[in-house]
């Protein structure tokens, strides 16, 4: 099996850190999901996303979530952002506590250099 970073070098991360409303994750998930693969959602469009997001769930707590992504251009997944929040409004945020879901940015620093993974798979 080839391995390979996580993310490349000199992209960014968004990181959310969110609770849903008490019980209702599943739901969340379900609302998520429904606009996430749809042809309405403008992130899948944009070519500074690198790979497309993930949504993990606190093992401990079913109504914590995370959602990270890489993307090449944090001042085009800010702009893209806006246009959720102010035009498009999925349902699946008004299931957010506080209904703040805005990520903070990392950069992508260091990512193991190819020929180190390709060596770890021989």
């Amino acid at each position: 099996m080839a391995l390979e970073p996580l993310a490349k070098k000199g992209n960014f991360f968004h990181i959310y850190d969110f609770r849903v409303k008490a019980g209702m994750g599943d739901e969340f998930i379900r609302l998520f999901d429904a606009f996430d693969y749809s042809d309405e959602n403008p992130m899948h469009k944009s070519p500074a996303q690198v790979k497309d997001g993930v949504l993990c769930r606190d093992v401990a707590d079913p109504d914590h979530f995370y959602l990270v992504g890489e993307w090449s251009d944090i001042a085009i997944h800010a702009k893209i952002r806006k246009i959720l929040a102010e035009e498009l409004r999925p349902a699946f945020v008004g299931l957010i506590e506080g209904g703040k879901f805005v990520p903070t940015y990392a950069e992508i620093v260091s990512s193991t250099p190819q020929h180190l993974l390709d060596k770890a798979a021989r």
